[in-house]
């Protein structure tokens, strides 16, 4: 068994652990929203930096990040007029670095996943 794997007590998952991680991955379903969580995996950030990073609209991601804070994956804070966005969740910070590095080593390696 994978060392990733045995380090947690396998026996100790709940089905509503399967279906909470679901709905997280399917709240990951827009290439928008990974985007946003790979960016404020890094740092925090406000929403404009964001959007033009992204080259989407202040709006768009508006929008992206405003149903990443419902579901608990980013947390926020005012800066006087501005709303700074980070992600703080450790295993989630792993989670979406190693899965954009993995298909980046893929493409570099003329790999399709």
């Amino acid at each position: 068994m994978d060392d990733a794997l045995s380090r947690y007590d396998r026996d100790d998952i709940e089905c509503d652990d399967f279906a909470r991680a679901a709905a997280m991955f399917a709240l990951m379903g827009s290439p928008v929203r990974v985007q946003l969580l790979w960016r404020l995996a890094e740092r925090e950030h406000d929403v404009t930096s964001l959007a033009d990073a992204l080259g989407v609209s202040v709006a768009t991601a508006s929008h992206h990040l405003g149903r990443l804070r419902l579901s608990g994956l980013v947390s926020h804070r005012a800066d006087g007029r501005r709303q700074v966005y980070s992600l703080d969740d450790p295993h989630l910070v792993h989670l979406v670095s190693d899965g954009v590095d993995h298909f980046a080593d893929l493409r570099r390696r003329g790999r399709r996943a």
